[in-house]
């Protein structure tokens, strides 16, 4: 009985699990990836921050004039108009899409056969060219030939492509078109990790489909929403084919964000020290976002399971 005591009071707390040794065939294994990454990354990357300090047209030769480059991108106006324009552009996809994308991974996320269909129907406009949506949209869109007067619907006949309102109106919303099936997927699965007996102990104490949405749903897609947020922000950033082939910027400049900007300035305005200064702006833009989203997880990434119950 004294031993028996003995044996708990001594019982010392349980060791960490050992780390393994690296052993050469887990280097062998992630040299394919790394030399991807270094080929196609970060060789690139530091190309564009050599060019951004020189002068190049494209074809001549290359010189080098230290800052210059990066003094008459800080200086132009366009610049900061861009700044601001994929800014709002991130904000605004956001609020567009995160919402819209809960609701659908939660309702997607039911057993019935009818909403695996439905998720197979809403999942298509992923499938499609970004550019090929542009130009169907811009088709659909004409005030003359498109989709109002064929339908003889005055109410549509508007100058979509032409208004600078108008344009952001539809611009968002094809992209929310396009990419909410992504998002929802995400959370679909991760609806589909939550434990069903939170909803079961919930609707024991009474808890309606609202409260149980907004009490153990939600809570438990705190890293979801996390992920996801990181890929729409920084993916707002690369939305360059769909604005250029649908408004080419306009009208006027009330659409030319950062990224069309750099390469416009770049392949048309033949200054690609300039054109690199804005991508090295854009990269260090995307990665301040994403950290600044990832440091909403904290560094317990297995809190949430608890969180809502």
């Amino acid at each position: 009985m004294v031993a028996g005591h003995e044996g708990v009071a001594g019982t010392s707390p349980p060791t960490p699990a050992r780390r393994e040794p690296l052993q050469l065939s887990h280097v062998l294994f992630a040299l394919p990836a790394l030399a991807f990454f270094l080929v196609f990354a970060i060789l690139p990357l530091i190309a564009v921050v050599a060019l951004s300090f020189t002068t190049w047209n494209g074809i001549g030769s290359i010189e080098f004039t230290g800052l210059l480059s990066w003094k008459e991108t800080l200086s132009r106006d366009s610049t900061w108009h861009g700044l601001l324009l994929v800014l709002l552009m991130i904000a605004a996809t956001w609020l567009m899409q995160t919402p819209l994308s809960i609701l659908l991974g939660t309702f997607l996320a039911g057993q019935q056969k009818y909403r695996n269909v439905l998720a197979v129907l809403y999942f298509l406009p992923l499938l499609l060219s970004s550019a090929a949506i542009a130009i169907t949209f811009k088709s659909l869109l004409d005030p003359n030939f498109g989709l109002a007067n064929g339908l003889n619907m005055p109410i549509l006949q508007q100058n979509w492509l032409g208004d600078s309102t108008l344009v952001w109106v539809v611009l968002l919303s094809i992209i929310a078109w396009q990419f909410i099936p992504f998002h929802t997927l995400i959370y679909q699965g991760a609806v589909r990790q939550i434990p069903q007996t939170m909803y079961e102990a919930a609707q024991i104490d009474g808890a309606g489909r609202v409260r149980q949405f907004f009490s153990i749903t939600l809570p438990q897609l705190k890293y979801t929403m996390i992920t996801s947020s990181t890929l729409m922000v920084v993916g707002a950033l690369t939305y360059f084919d769909i604005i250029f082939v649908l408004t080419g910027g306009g009208p006027g400049v009330s659409t030319r964000i950062l990224p069309l900007d750099m390469y416009l300035t770049g392949f048309r305005g033949n200054e690609m020290g300039i054109s690199s200064a804005l991508a090295v702006i854009l990269v260090v833009i995307g990665l301040g976002l994403a950290l600044g989203v990832q440091s909403f997880a904290g560094k317990d990434a297995t809190a949430s399971q608890m969180e809502g119950a």
